[in-house]
């Protein structure tokens, strides 16, 4: 279930885990009371699955029972095979985390429906509930008990598919295992639970037909039959209170209708379907009736009242005669089923109830034979006579005086008593207050929600509404706006403070797109997707793009590049390239690239390379050495860093041993260690 606004979710520590070593958990999908719903990919087969991770504590200690029937049942819904239930594909432990493992149905859930729909149309209830009621038809045959039928438990599917869910959770019906209560705790939702549930915690194919009966209620009229402050009191009236006629609040419903959800919520489960197939049998005849238009219909409203269907079954049983003969009904029983109910069915006391017809009077025994002999004439009637006159005047005028008195206190009681709630929709919360507390009712509050026509802090819906028959003193709980259900600031957040932010007003969180930022450090959020200020609906999904970090840039090796074009390369990459120092080598031409920092790896925009580049040989001048002696001119030349040769004169050498010139000439500059010839005569 999702969170309530304004609830600080913690960030949620399995996304990203491989549970089982084969299901990778991504983002949350919802959040029970027993477990959460994570969508996950399966990399064994390759595709994406719902996985549902009991919460912590309820598969370890006292609660190790739980987690056991958990694994248990799942087992047994995975054998169950249906189109309109949601496929159970595997279920595991993992460390002590209890996991099961579904089909994935994208789309939304029929509580989604019921928000934005009811109250609707008959016909249009009946087809969302027919594929359910299927489902359940398929597990009743199979033994399986759902126990948890609500809304939030049919899924449709974007392709218009409906589909049951937490079968998981199902119970297997046998002769020593009728209970539905661990160690006293009812498992369902309240709203939903059969009076038998609520009672002695008995569960058979009945309590589900109980809860569909009650979702048709909700689709058909948007409320639920029975709400109260606490769990308790909701259950209270379940057990206590008959769920009334959808056609109090939709008056035009067919009676046809009225008796199809009664007869599935009769709080005596011996008068309700005695499964799922019955309840799909009845609700084609309804729909049937719908699509040809029938108004009234007074045989299918008798066949489907619960009150025809014990007059049908006294009928059958008295038909037996003596060896079949009925059970007696305790004489407190009788009076109150053939008593009729309250004048004022939507009071807080009353209790709907459907009056049998009272039983035809005994046929007269046979009168004995007597022995023959003398008739007698009878005495005639003298004054006992007239003492049962008197007597039958007294009673009639008793009886007379009793019915005004109870006439009068049905109309104290059941009307006059009570006074109009005032008409508050829309209102500001101010001026709702004063109009009611005026009127002597009390005011409380419920959760706020989003309404985009509503400005905020205007009342959106108050129960009971305007024109609601109402007793001074009651409460009447507001529902307030929250205005327009806007997208979030959530730039500047890291990722979970995000995801906290978009549940905290009701959307969804979709998924996570990486960006390069220069300015922003890896895992801030950038922008969401709507953007902020965007208008939506509750439950509607939002993307977040996140920072991922500087853009790393590969820096690349321009040893033995030329530097003006190692620079201009780098400049393109968004570097800045440094010549820290230039140095002589015999081997790199002037301008070579020798080396660099870093050599490789990557770098960020605007970080620098430092490069080094060479200067080329290094040049000295050549000595003059001319009519030198051969040997000093050698070691001239030796000591100025160059290397020696001699020739001869080839037009005059007399052996005098003189140096006459160099080769290259004295004067001019040549590489360190190159070569110098000396002429020699």
């Amino acid at each position: 279930m999702p969170a309530r606004a304004g609830a600080s979710l913690p960030s949620d520590a399995v996304r990203g885990r491989l549970l089982d070593g084969r299901y990778r958990i991504g983002s949350r999908i919802a959040r029970g009371g027993m477990a959460s719903v994570h969508e996950a990919h399966d990399i064994r087969l390759d595709r994406t699955v719902a996985v549902k991770i009991m919460h912590p504590g309820l598969g370890d200690g006292d609660s190790g029972d739980f987690a056991e029937r958990f694994v248990r049942e799942a087992r047994a819904a995975a054998r169950l095979s249906h189109p309109n239930v949601v496929a159970v594909y595997d279920q595991g432990d993992d460390d002590g985390t209890v996991f099961l493992v579904m089909e994935l149905v994208p789309g939304h859930t029929l509580r989604d429906v019921v928000s934005k729909e009811s109250p609707m149309a008959p016909s249009r209830a009946l087809a969302l509930l027919e594929p359910v009621v299927s489902a359940l038809a398929s597990a009743h045959r199979n033994g399986l008990i759902h126990r948890d039928v609500k809304p939030e438990n049919v899924l449709i599917a974007d392709d218009g598919r409906v589909k049951v869910a937490d079968f998981g959770l199902a119970k297997a019906v046998s002769a020593e295992t009728q209970h539905t209560a661990t160690q006293g705790v009812l498992i369902g939702t309240v709203s939903y639970l059969a009076p038998e549930l609520v009672v002695d915690g008995r569960a058979d194919a009945r309590a589900d037909v109980y809860a569909v009966g009650v979702v048709l209620y909700e689709l058909l009229t948007g409320v639920k039959p029975h709400e109260g402050e606490t769990p308790i009191q909701v259950a209270y009236k379940h057990v206590h209170h008959d769920v009334p006629p959808p056609s109090e609040r939709v008056p035009e419903l067919p009676a046809y209708v009225d008796a199809l959800v009664a007869r599935a919520t009769a709080r005596d489960r011996s008068l309700r379907p005695a499964d799922a197939a019955i309840l799909l049998h009845q609700v084609h005849r309804v729909a049937n009736a719908l699509a040809a238009g029938v108004r009234d219909d007074v045989e299918l409203t008798q066949d489907l009242s619960p009150a025809y269907s014990v007059r049908n079954d006294l009928d059958r049983d008295t038909s037996r005669g003596t060896d079949t003969a009925p059970e007696p009904w305790d004489a407190g029983e009788m009076e109150a089923l053939l008593a009729p109910g309250p004048a004022r069915p939507d009071s807080p006391e009353a209790t709907t109830t459907y009056p049998l017809a009272k039983p035809p009077p005994p046929a007269p025994t046979p009168v004995q034979a007597k022995a023959p002999g003398p008739t007698r004439r009878p005495r005639p009637p003298t004054a006992p006579r007239q003492r049962r006159s008197k007597r039958g005047l007294v009673l009639l005028l008793a009886a007379l005086l009793v019915a005004g008195a109870v006439g009068g206190g049905a109309f104290w009681y059941g009307w006059a008593r009570y006074a109009t709630a005032p008409q508050v929709l829309g209102a500001e919360d101010a001026t709702a207050v004063a109009a009611l507390e005026s009127a002597g009712l009390e005011v409380a509050y419920t959760e706020p929600a989003y309404d985009s026509e509503v400005p905020e802090g205007s009342v959106v819906s108050a129960d009971p509404g305007g024109g609601a028959q109402v007793l001074p003193g009651d409460t009447v709980t507001l529902t307030l706006s929250l205005g327009k259900l806007l997208v979030p600031q959530v730039r500047g957040l890291d990722e979970d403070a995000a995801q906290d932010a978009l549940l905290a007003v009701r959307l969804e969180f979709g998924e996570s797109k990486g960006r390069y930022n220069e300015q922003q450090p890896e895992g801030t959020v950038l922008r969401s997707v709507p953007d902020r200020g965007t208008e939506l609906s509750p439950g509607d999904t939002v993307d977040l793009v996140l920072s991922k970090g500087r853009r790393p840039i590969k820096v690349g090796s321009w040893v033995g590049k030329d530097i003006d074009k190692a620079t201009e390369k780098l400049e393109k990459r968004d570097l800045v390239a440094t010549v820290v120092s230039e140095e002589f080598d015999d081997d790199a031409p002037a301008g070579q690239v020798l080396s660099q920092s870093p050599a490789q790896g990557t770098l960020n925009k605007g970080d620098v390379v430092s490069l080094t580049v060479s200067k080329g040989p290094e040049l000295i001048q050549v000595p003059d050495v001319a009519r030198f002696g051969i040997n000093a001119a050698i070691n001239a030349l030796e000591d100025a860093g160059f290397r020696t040769e001699t020739k001869r004169n080839s037009v005059f050498y007399a052996g005098l041993g003189f140096a006459v010139s160099t080769d290259p000439d004295a004067g001019t500059m040549a590489p360190k260690g190159s070569l110098v010839t000396i002429t020699v005569v």
